[in-house]
């Protein structure tokens, strides 16, 4: 079981991205998907996720309005798309599926992308 995030890079403030990630080894349709992020010195923030056969995402409040999540199950690809990014949103970002429930709090996901890294220059 693997998932494989991609699409980060150094954005300035203002400026968009899109993360991508994809996974093998595991039914896509079985699993609720989510992204989470890391900012230096501080915890896992959840972002959004998806239920599992459920094609509205829920967002954090902090990214609601500016971060998209979408995905395309036959390609088991889940994007993040990023507009209107803040240098407070630098962080390592994450995507996680969990066949459990899908609570904000990190420990409950237990499959877990290697990050990709965001940066967001002023």
């Amino acid at each position: 079981v693997q998932l494989q995030a991609s699409g980060g890079g150094t954005v300035q403030a203002g400026g968009s991205l899109r993360l991508s990630c994809t996974a093998s080894g595991l039914t896509f349709s079985n699993y609720n998907m989510g992204w989470f992020r890391q900012a230096p010195g501080k915890e896992r923030e959840f972002i959004g996720r998806f239920r599992r056969n459920n094609s509205n995402p829920n967002y954090a409040d902090s990214v609601k309005g500016r971060f998209t999540m979408s995905k395309d199950s036959a390609k088991r690809t889940l994007y993040l798309q990023m507009n209107r990014l803040e240098p407070e949103d630098t962080a390592v970002y994450y995507c996680a599926a969990t066949t459990g429930l899908p609570y904000d709090d990190p420990r409950y996901w237990n499959v877990w992308g290697q990050g990709t890294l965001v940066t967001v220059s002023s």
